[in-house]
């Protein structure tokens, strides 16, 4: 069960509120009334909520405590009796967003810490929180309602739009940031780019001039860099999901609802469409354009454009079936052989 001393649960909620919540079908049962926290198969109470995503859990569910699963509506006959369900074709989101009833991000406690340091020409919209060391550089505005931990670095100008969260340690230059966004610890945005001329004499750094625009929803993880655009802007679309650890370059464009894994690089000037998926460690080569839906498996290496709706994998990136044969081949010719 979720430590309460890190995570703080609220409800209980009824059936019907949970069934609003995941738009499942509701079934009542009789082991509870009403349902306080989330839970394991293993571990959870009649007051608990779990779920089955697939049929290999079924005979752990036949010892399973819990007050109410939420499962697909062709196994609910597999579910004990007094065993209140909700029923969906998908049970993992229908569970995800029963969890986030019992668990929403927490809200801001207003006020500014003393040790805050704030230009006066900035405007720091109403129920914000500021934590201790924040400084927010002149001009920048700060919509309502948002969160800035401990340590965070707000440049000159920079607009963070309303209901933003930013963990510790942050720092966002030469950045317009829409609402709702989420930076966790350690991220940095608008940071120069990596653009430079090689030369005998000395390598001449080019001045980077542009901004980094990331839209509403996007969620962005822990020590993640995004570089502000050369002369243009560096663009996150809306609702794009960013892991821990991922690169971003200059003049690099997102598009809407790209899910970007650990470790991922993309090189400057590159152009993703909508609903990309990039594995971990996946690597994207500068002044590419990868179409929409397009997916790049983890460790891939892309060095030319990928069409819409293609899925590319290996080191150079090719579409999968032709990388996995390739493979399969190498395999069956190494066989038995020795180093």
């Amino acid at each position: 069960m979720p430590d309460p001393r890190f995570h703080r649960v609220a409800g209980p909620f009824s059936l019907a509120d949970l069934a609003r919540a995941s738009g499942a079908e509701a079934r009542p049962g009789d082991r509870a009334d009403m349902f306080r926290d989330v839970g394991t198969i293993d571990a959870a109470g009649p007051d608990d909520v779990v779920y089955v995503e697939n049929k290999r859990y079924i005979p752990a569910l036949a010892a399973c405590g819990a007050g109410l699963c939420i499962m697909r509506p062709e196994i609910a006959a597999e579910a004990p009796p007094g065993m209140a369900l909700l029923l969906t074709p998908a049970p993992q989101r229908a569970f995800t967003l029963v969890a986030r009833a019992f668990y929403p991000p927490p809200a801001p406690v207003p006020g500014i810490a003393a040790s805050a340091v704030i230009d006066s020409s900035a405007v720091i919209g109403d129920g914000c929180e500021i934590g201790p060391g924040v400084v927010i550089g002149a001009e920048a505005r700060i919509g309502e309602g948002c969160i800035l931990g401990p340590g965070v670095a707000i440049g000159r100008g920079v607009v963070i739009g309303p209901g933003a969260r930013i963990g510790h340690g942050v720092s966002v230059s030469h950045a317009l940031v829409g609402g709702r966004v989420t930076m966790h610890p350690g991220v940095r945005i608008g940071q120069d780019g990596f653009g430079l001329i090689p030369g005998a004499a000395g390598h001449l750094a080019i001045p980077q001039l542009g901004r980094v625009i990331v839209h509403d929803d996007v969620e962005i993880g822990a020590n993640s860099t995004i570089d502000r655009g050369a002369l243009g802007d560096t663009v996150i679309g809306q609702g794009c999901f960013i892991d821990n650890l991922v690169q971003i370059g200059h003049n690099v464009r997102l598009g809407r609802g790209c899910i970007i894994v650990a470790q991922v690089g993309i090189s400057g000037s590159t152009i993703v469409g909508d609903f990309v998926m990039m594995g971990g460690q996946a690597g994207v080569s500068g002044h590419l354009e990868i179409g929409d839906g397009a997916r790049v498996a983890a460790k891939g290496g892309v060095l030319k454009d990928v069409p819409a709706g293609v899925t590319v994998g290996g080191h150079p990136a090719m579409p999968l079936t032709e990388w996995l044969r390739q493979g399969l081949v190498l395999r069956r010719l190494t066989k038995g052989k020795g180093a």
